[in-house]
């Protein structure tokens, strides 16, 4: 049947090209473009995680730049506690040419000085954009990351780079705790916070010694050497004591002085600072002849040893067990005298034993001199205190704990250095040692945080070309297909163009019917 009023092929051609228009413009839009999927309608989903991605690249880029401005700050941070570390070195190749008393300390001190100064000038200087790492104690954070969690909650992470204080600053003493809450931190010859006796002369071992029968052999140990005399015939206990203290006058033992003036009585001093001596007295292995009676001061009986014969210096014994926070304050009182450190953080009770040593000779109190020392058996680090000047009177020796302090600089002590002196030459030795240390460890930490900020800078790169290549491969339009494509639908066009056009012809075949 033929109507002049619906014509279906018509319809039919009409819808074909539409069709074929539609996938044009599609196409033609695509090539444009560049994108399969450049907004919403060409697919909702691919374009809502398309954009979400888009967002995270741009976060990720300006966590580049976040990146490399912490790494640059690390840098200047890095290069002047190495910096600082060289000219440390050269301050110690001075203090050591000091220890010599025949050269010019005057000289070698200007020398120091100098060097001081230029440390300081390169701790002040070491800021990138008006940020320094090398004073205070804050830590910086740097910008990391986004952690993107799977319900879409996002989160920035950091990394943490920890202040390495290389400044000179003394500190603040905070709140003074009690006698009995400092003593949970330290005690004072292994007592609470007592008073101790110096004395020049040393601390004192007496043995007593009783004739036995001829061809008794007496054996006195002081540290590794041993000396022994065989009794003979007429020999009393004064011929026993006098051969025994010749015996080991003529051992030269560093610090010890005998005594041999006391009928049947040995007595020895160890005048030693910071070295103690171990004693033992023996007869036959008869403890009636030859023992040693009273040992620092303390009354024993019947003992051989070996027995422990102290060192001159009294101690500040260190807690194994307190932890340390930053603030927490130390003072050391001596006399009249008092010395203070305050610790900084992550430090522990060598720093803190290290920081009163400087505290301490820094001052240059004359006779007053300081030893750190560990005792492995205990796991202990001790302060040794000890006074030149003692006359065996009752001297105050104090420990004092505070807390929320402001932390002594690392390189506490520095501006102290003099070694014009014999005292200030010993001390200046030990301590530049631990100021090397404290900006070697600087430079370890700050070498650290470079390599892990290089690590995440470059993972942070490779992360967004990852991201980019994945909204690519979602969004972005085949171009050799679209190409391809694009040229079929151009011809398909034109066929649906003829198509409609002959179907738009039919109706005029029904006027020959009327013809």
């Amino acid at each position: 049947m033929s109507s002049i009023l619906t014509n279906n092929s018509a319809m039919v051609a009409l819808q074909t090209l539409n069709a074929i228009n539609s996938d044009l413009s599609k196409t033609q839009s695509m090539i444009s473009t560049g994108k399969a999927v450049a907004s919403a309608k060409d697919n909702s989903s691919v374009w809502a995680i398309s954009k979400v991605m888009e967002s995270d690249v741009a976060g990720f880029n300006a966590i580049s730049d976040s990146l490399a401005l912490g790494e640059s700050t690390l840098a200047v941070a890095s290069e002047a506690a190495e910096t600082v570390t060289d000219l440390l070195t050269q301050i110690k190749e001075k203090v050591v040419s000091a220890q010599e008393e025949n050269v010019d300390r005057e000289k070698i001190q200007t020398d120091i000085d100098a060097l001081v100064d230029q440390v300081k000038s390169v701790i002040g200087a070491a800021q990138f954009n008006g940020l320094s790492l090398v004073e205070g104690t804050d830590d910086v954070n740097i910008l990391s990351s986004l952690d993107r969690a799977s319900d879409g909650t996002v989160t920035a992470s950091d990394i943490t780079v920890s202040r390495q204080d290389l400044s000179t600053s003394t500190g603040t003493f905070g709140t003074a705790l009690t006698d009995a809450e400092s003593a949970a931190y330290g005690t004072v010859n292994g007592s609470t916070n007592s008073n101790f006796t110096t004395d020049a002369g040393g601390t004192v071992a007496l043995l007593e010694i009783t004739a036995g029968d001829v061809g008794d052999t007496f054996s006195l140990s002081v540290g590794n050497e041993t000396v022994s005399y065989t009794m003979e015939t007429g020999d009393d206990a004064d011929t026993i004591r006098d051969a025994l203290a010749s015996q080991v006058n003529a051992l030269g033992i560093e610090g010890l002085s005998v005594d041999a003036s006391t009928t049947g009585e040995l007595t020895l001093k160890n005048t030693n600072a910071f070295s103690t001596m171990e004693i033992s007295a023996t007869a036959d292995g008869d403890a009636t002849d030859f023992e040693i009676a009273e040992i620092n001061g303390e009354d024993i009986a019947d003992s051989n040893g070996p027995e422990t014969l102290n060192q001159r210096a009294a101690t500040i014994d260190f807690s194994t067990t307190a932890n340390i926070n930053e603030g927490d304050s130390f003072k050391v009182t001596v006399g009249s005298e008092s010395y203070t450190y305050v610790a900084g953080k992550g430090e522990t009770m060598e720093d803190v034993a290290k920081g009163l040593k400087t505290a301490i000779d820094s001052a240059g109190t004359e006779g007053v001199t300081t030893g750190v020392q560990y005792d492995d058996d205990a796991g202990q680090w001790k302060l040794a205190i000890d006074d030149e000047n003692g006359d065996g009177s009752s001297t105050t020796l104090k420990l004092t704990v505070g807390e929320d302090g402001e932390a002594s600089g690392g390189l506490f002590g520095l501006d102290s250095i003099d070694v014009t002196t014999n005292a200030g030459a010993d001390a200046a030795l030990g301590n530049v040692e631990t100021l090397i240390n404290n900006a070697v460890d600087a430079a370890a930490e700050f070498g650290s945080a470079q390599g892990r900020i290089e690590t995440q800078s470059t993972f942070i790169s490779n992360l967004t070309d990852a991201l980019t290549s994945g909204i690519g491969s979602m969004v972005d339009a085949d171009m050799e297909e679209a190409s391809a494509k694009l040229q079929a639908l151009q011809v398909q066009q034109q066929l649906g163009v003829q198509s409609l056009s002959i179907a738009n012809q039919a109706p005029q075949t029904i006027l020959s019917l009327f013809g």
